[in-house]
């Protein structure tokens, strides 16, 4: 008896220690995962220009006129807006345009060869590291310098804030940029061209109805960047509108780039022939540069595609075919009748001539 209650009395204690640890464990969990999350730091780097005193100005982008040879002193504030310490590093690079059309800057491991090449920092530099505590920015001084040989027009580019750092053994390299034009005067071209514009036409059951596909390339053939505009719209073979215009404004176009686009007309009804019509301008200088650009001429092109109605056809080609058929079986229906009566005629003037001359021998 005593036995049996010991052993109760030690199971019993044994359930009571556990419950408590787990109700402990679980105290503990409840602690510590909002503390861990609480902890959580941040990285994050800002970068845009600024004035004399240092402090951001309000712009958004560096506008620049500059001939071949002449300096021109500019101010960009870096600002560690995270709750890390981090070592950023400042330098410019050039702009191009990626296929999709977008304002890109090149790869860190890119070399500039245009305006990203002409800015040197305050410390002779082309490239600066520093370190800024949490909250902290600084203002950077630099010189924008474009060569002898630099060609009239604008040259894009931007300056940019790096801040690498480990996350999950790799290293993140946060970029901020902020574009920079520097216009060089001389013979400024405002030019814009559509090259390669094709169309097809996808039909619908219904020859009322179907949709045109165009494709072309838009391409800055001049030397300042702008901003086109495309207007779209099908015509028919006679000349009369079977869509509205459609209004398509495009990504700026730095000189020398191009994009290729398409865009879907409808509804365009099947009337064998259907004319494609573009035409191109341009809205105008965004650099926001000082001196005003030529305008750039608009450009008009067609792209020609059938839009032949063929379930339309097939049933008018069928409905002929059977009413062929229908002809033929009627003709050979009387033939065949005209035939008949001419056998049936026949045999009844076989048989008279017979009972006649049966008639003849009796007498």
């Amino acid at each position: 008896m005593s036995d049996t209650r010991t052993r109760t009395g030690t199971l019993a204690r044994r359930a009571l220690i556990a419950l408590s640890a787990s109700v402990l464990a679980t105290g503990m969990l409840t602690l510590v995962a909002p503390a861990s999350a609480h902890a959580a730091d941040t990285d994050a780097i800002s970068g845009s220009p600024c004035g004399s005193d240092g402090a951001a100005d309000g712009r958004s982008r560096f506008t620049y006129e500059a001939a071949p040879g002449q300096q021109i002193d500019d101010c960009y504030l870096v600002e560690n807006t995270g709750t890390t310490p981090q070592t950023v590093t400042v330098y410019a690079t050039d702009a191009f345009n990626t296929e999709a059309g977008d304002f890109a800057l090149l790869d860190a491991n890119a070399a500039a060869t245009d305006a990203g090449s002409w800015v040197v920092f305050e410390d002779g530099s082309t490239r600066m590291s520093l370190d800024l505590d949490p909250g902290q920015s600084r203002a950077i001084r630099f010189r924008l310098t474009p060569p002898a040989d630099a060609g009239p027009g604008d040259h894009a580019g931007g300056l940019i804030v790096s801040a690498q750092t480990p996350s999950d053994q790799i290293l993140v390299d946060r970029r901020v940029g902020t574009r920079l034009y520097a216009r060089v005067p001389g013979d400024l071209q405002s030019l814009l061209n559509i090259t390669g514009m094709t169309a097809t036409y996808a039909p619908s059951l219904s020859p009322l109805d179907g949709t045109a596909r165009v494709t072309l390339t838009v391409s800055n053939q001049g030397n300042i960047a702008l901003a086109p505009t495309l207007v779209l719209y099908a015509k028919s073979f006679f000349g009369s509108d079977l869509t509205e215009r459609r209004l398509e404004n495009l990504d700026e176009l730095l000189p020398g780039a191009s994009r290729t686009v398409t865009y879907e007309l409808g509804p365009v009804g099947q009337y064998v022939y259907v004319t494609v019509s573009a035409s191109l301008y341009s809205r105008g200088d965004q650099t926001g540069a000082v001196s005003e650009a030529p305008v750039a001429p608009q450009v008009n092109r067609e792209a020609g595609v059938w839009a032949v109605p063929w379930v339309l056809v097939g049933v008018l080609l069928l409905a002929a075919l059977g009413a062929l058929f229908l002809r033929w079986r009627r003709r050979r229906d009387d033939r065949r009748t005209a035939e008949w009566v001419a056998f049936t005629r026949a045999e009844a003037e076989r048989t008279a001539a017979q009972r006649e001359s049966i008639g003849s021998g009796g007498r």
